[in-house]
């Protein structure tokens, strides 16, 4: 409703007017008498009109006023949602997993294990300026007498400037893998972490450093670094430890870290194409820090990988290779000589996995996978005086088949079978529930 409405019904009653001439006196009142009207309820339709437009500005103005302050309030919010425009939040969130172990060779050793429980905090202190952390604990119980472990997994703050640059201080997760930076449970397919992100490049693995990282506009983002590195002097050949992860067996996870080795680390990773993601990550330092009479202070530590993701429709399809190497560790395994476990020369892995989403009802969403990974933490062992030579590892292959339910967005219960192919002794069905907010 508006004036051209009210032009046209006043025209229409001066065009009507002939009309009268030729009618009778009682018909043209009533034509008269109808105009009127509707040329009233025209008047009152635009007035309403006029009305809640007025009404419209006046709210549009005071919402306006009030968004200031509603971006920055006085005190902290602690909340798990996008932090504000301006001003200090601070938001709580966390994951965690219980798991069920069951041997198919030996059901007595099956086990139940609170795996671990975390809680993070990040901390905004402006829109450009952010603290992160995350505080963690495994395995249910920390004690002298226990087999948990309290630890601080990531500790960093993180600012970002007006070119898209991000730089980062403190203890941060090393971009490698598909895992190592996104290893909540709902994030990935199993109950278990996969061997290669475990036993190849350990997980969760953290060094202390500064970083450097940004995007472009064709898809890109990298990741540059110079953090602390690993400690040779930490490896214990009388244990298993470093047959199950070289790297995991010497990391310094920031606890009393030696630095006079210092690595370098950079990440790749290209997501161009919707669905698809290809990288690969980079890190190298030496790992002898220079200790009196260690007899492999020129030891250095190199561990890359190449990875795939791809995301068609309903189908999440996954690829990565990881490989390691320790070099100049002849003369200390020469010292080494009668233990199990010497220092490898090289240790790597790969694995391929394709998951489906069969069906989705509501908040459930059911998808089963299958993943076929091979590894092996020993491959290689620099040469030996003879007779002293090292019998190298065979390739561990393993098949995974299982599927995760995911209720809402937070929560997944998880199955899977796994078939190892060396070591039949670790046949298992494993069951899980993991959650994350």
């Amino acid at each position: 409703m508006n004036k051209h409405l009210i032009a046209s019904a006043i025209a229409a009653a001066f065009l009507a007017a002939p009309l009268a001439a030729t009618a009778g006196e009682a018909e043209l009142l009533a034509r008269i008498d109808k105009m009127a009207a509707e040329l009233e309820q025209l008047k009152a339709d635009l007035k309403a009109s006029q009305q809640k437009t007025a009404v419209i500005e006046q709210k549009q103005q005071e919402l306006a006023a009030a968004a200031p302050v509603a971006q920055a309030p006085a005190s902290p919010v602690f909340a798990n949602a996008a932090p504000a425009a301006s001003g200090p939040t601070t938001i709580i969130g966390g994951y965690g997993e219980i798991n069920y172990n069951r041997p198919t060779k030996n059901a007595s050793a099956a086990q139940t294990d609170v795996r671990r429980a975390v809680i993070s905090i990040e901390h905004r202190f402006d829109e450009k300026t952010k603290m992160v952390s995350e505080f963690e604990w495994e395995h249910a119980i920390a004690s002298a007498s226990d087999s948990g472990e309290s630890a601080i997994e990531q500790l960093y703050v993180e600012r970002q400037f007006s070119n898209g640059l991000r730089a980062k201080a403190g203890l941060f997760l090393i971009p490698a893998g598909l895992l190592n930076t996104n290893h909540e449970p709902t994030a990935y397919y199993g109950v278990e972490r996969n061997f290669v992100e475990t036993a190849i490049i350990p997980s969760t693995w953290r060094e202390a450093g500064i970083g450097l990282s940004g995007d472009t506009a064709a898809g890109l983002t990298w990741d540059a670094g110079i953090t602390t590195g690993f400690d040779l002097g930490k490896w214990d050949a009388a244990s298993t430890e470093g047959r199950e992860s070289p790297l995991g067996a010497i990391h310094q996870e920031g606890q009393l870290a030696k630095s006079r080795d210092l690595s370098v680390h950079g990440a790749l990773n290209w997501r161009g194409v919707p669905g698809l993601l290809l990288g690969g990550s980079l890190f190298s330092g030496k790992a002898g820090h220079k200790a009196d009479g260690y007899t492999a202070n020129d030891a250095r530590i190199t561990v890359y990988d190449l990875h795939a993701r791809y995301t068609p429709g309903l189908w999440d399809l996954s690829a990565l290779y990881a490989r390691g190497q320790i070099s100049n560790t002849a003369l200390l395994n020469e010292t080494l000589v009668g233990n199990p476990t010497p220092v490898p020369k090289s240790f790597a892995g790969w694995y391929l996995q394709a998951a489906y989403q069969a069906l989705k009802s509501g908040d459930y969403t059911l998808s089963p996978f299958v993943r076929y990974e091979q590894f092996n933490t020993a491959r290689s062992y620099e040469p030996m005086p003879q007779g002293l030579g090292i019998a190298t590892l065979p390739d561990e292959k393993v098949t995974t088949v299982g599927a995760n339910l995911k209720v809402g967005e937070g929560v997944v219960l998880k199955a899977d079978y796994q078939k190892f192919k060396e070591d039949k002794t670790r046949d298992r069905l494993n069951l899980g529930m993991g959650f994350s907010y």
